[in-house]
Parts: structure tokens; sequence; C-alpha cells
């Protein structure tokens, strides 16, 4: 039904569902930088803090807040540095 992940040796875990659109993941990230793959696109809201994040179609870091949203392609690769414990949804397409 639900699957955990936990990566950068656990500062950011999530949990794995389906929603009616497709797969997502509900998680949290501890203070630090973190680099991420995608392998489908991701679409990243974040619902409590705030992220850093460096896209891989810019060269400029741009902020993003609660309720906010950051689009990913598939086979990308993407930054990003929390300062505060931070919570995200992501949904794959």
């Amino acid at each position: 039904m639900f699957k955990t992940n936990e990566y950068f040796d656990g500062n950011v875990k999530s949990i794995a569902f389906e929603t009616n659109e497709g797969p997502a993941t509900i998680g949290v990230m501890a203070v630090g930088k973190y680099e991420f793959s995608t392998s489908k696109k991701e679409f990243m809201t974040v619902t409590s803090g705030k992220m850093l994040v460096k896209l891989p179609s810019s060269d400029e870091v741009k902020e993003f807040n609660k309720n906010e949203t950051f689009i990913v392609e598939a086979n990308k690769k993407f930054n990003v540095e929390v300062n505060e414990e931070t919570a995200y949804i992501c949904f794959y397409k």
C-alpha cells in the first residue's frame, strides 16, 4: 500500500502512494544540501518551510515557499538546499 523511502543518511524521508492521477510522495527534509535525479517528470510543492532550488534549466537558485511548485523534467538532476526542516508533496507524470 505505502512504500517508505530514505535518502542521504536518513535526512530525507518520504512515503510513496498512488493517487487517481498517478504516483506521488510526501516527505520531509532535514537542514542540508541535496542533489536529486528524476526518472519521471516531477511536480514538487513545498507544504511547510522553504527550499532553495537550482533547476537543471537554470544557472540561478530560486526560493520556493509554502504552496509554491516547481517542475523538473524526467532524467534530470536538480539541487535543493533547506535551512529549516521542510515538507513537500511530489507528483510524478
